[in-house]
């Protein structure tokens, strides 16, 4: 009888047991039942009622994929989707469609390189509530691209700056990554973009920027497709502001060199073009770079070896191709009256620089994004493309390069 008691007590504790885990679920669900038959015969799996898409655990998700949370009857309570990318952590916005059964994000493509997770509750028809933890993660893309950026963050420029991007791939889906880019401007003026090519995007406004005005650039070009499999990898924002004008007007015919500040003349300097077989652009170019002395070695810019100077003092670049306005302390008598560079504009200098010559105090006055422009060269106008040049082009034809119509 001992041993019949002991398996009826072992019997009875392992029904209590069941009973105690079949009401922990009812409890945890949220409905009630008579018993445990009632309670697993009615009530749905999370799985069979919430439906969740990527499926739980899917790896390589591509960014095209649909994120959707569904229930095929009864409705949805409540979703949180989470992405975690670069070790942050983020709320995916969303919102569940009128008729409750469908959730679906704000943006419809999924970030790169991130984890997803999904927390959804939901009703069944009998008002039973179940919930469902799903998680997924996304394509990690073997190419990515970025733009080199120009001017740099937080610096201040002259009112001829252009933002140009130079990417370092072919842009294929143009439109996509012109999308991706806002130059916005405080005070407000129109700032439209527009493409030399495949890799390269500028921004201006149809005049020079008024001194003062702040420039902001958001790149919001992560995850943006520029071509099959290639992806972008910037998400950043900065900002540049404008100083005072300062325009300077180079006429190679005369050898002068007006230099206006904010409109008023400022001084006429003497200098020397671009000899008559080695002309110096026309039009207007932009100051991208300055050096206090730099090397010019004339093999460098499709010459023969003509010229290799160690130490050319205040050097600022005006094109590409190798324009510079320049200090000169090899030549003499020929400032204000005879053109003999090889396409540069030269101020006279003394070896070492000086900010007591010309050049010295033309540099010591100068920002990257002020404006030289020439005149009366026996050249053709600089191309658009060639350094910041595209003050060159006409408000109609540089809207029209844009990719966005």
């Amino acid at each position: 009888m001992k041993h019949v008691h002991t398996r009826a007590r072992r019997a009875g504790a392992a029904l209590a047991a069941v009973l105690t885990w079949a009401g922990l679920l009812a409890g945890a669900s949220g409905c009630t039942s008579d018993g445990i038959d009632d309670l697993l015969g009615k009530a749905q799996s999370p799985t069979d009622l919430i439906r969740v898409s990527p499926d739980d655990n899917s790896k390589g998700v591509r960014p095209q994929q649909t994120l959707e949370v569904r229930v095929p009857s009864g409705r949805l309570e409540s979703v949180k989707v989470v992405k975690s990318q670069d070790a942050q952590e983020s709320p995916v916005p969303g919102h569940i469609t009128g008729d409750g059964q469908t959730w679906k994000p704000d943006d419809a493509r999924l970030g790169l390189a991130a984890k997803y997770t999904v927390d959804a509750v939901a009703l069944d028809g009998s008002g039973r509530r179940s919930a469902r933890h799903t998680t997924f993660t996304t394509y990690v893309p073997d190419q990515r691209f970025i733009g080199y950026v120009t001017p740099e963050n937080r610096s201040t420029v002259g009112t001829g700056m252009i933002v140009s991007l130079a990417f370092n791939r072919e842009i294929g889906n143009r439109a996509a990554v012109e999308r991706a880019i806002h130059v916005s401007a405080e005070p407000a003026v129109e700032i439209r973009p527009h493409w030399f090519g495949k890799g390269r995007l500028d921004f201006r406004p149809r005049q020079y920027w008024k001194p003062g005005t702040k420039v902001t650039v958001d790149l919001r070009l992560r995850d943006v497709e520029a071509a099959p499999g290639v992806y972008g990898l910037q998400d950043k924002t900065f900002s540049f502001t404008i100083g005072r004008s300062q325009v300077s007007l180079v006429d190679a015919a005369e050898h002068t060199m007006e230099v206006r500040r904010d409109g008023e003349l400022l001084a006429t300097v003497p200098i020397t073009a671009g000899a008559p077989n080695r002309t110096t652009y026309n039009g207007k170019m932009v100051v991208m770079e300055m050096l206090e002395v730099t090397r010019m070695n004339s093999r460098t810019v499709g010459f023969g070896g003509e010229y290799n100077i160690p130490d050319v003092p205040h050097a600022m670049r005006l094109t590409d191709t190798g324009t510079f306005l320049h200090g000169n302390y090899w030549a003499q008598d020929v400032f204000g009256n005879t053109n003999i560079s090889h396409g540069c504009v030269g101020l006279r200098d003394v070896k070492g620089g000086s900010s007591d010559t010309p050049a010295g105090w033309f540099f010591d006055r100068s920002l990257i994004g002020d404006v030289v422009e020439v005149v009366n060269s026996q050249d053709k106008t600089v191309a658009p493309d060639n350094g910041l040049g595209g003050w060159n082009m006409d408000w109609k034809a540089w809207k029209a390069g844009g990719a966005v119509k």
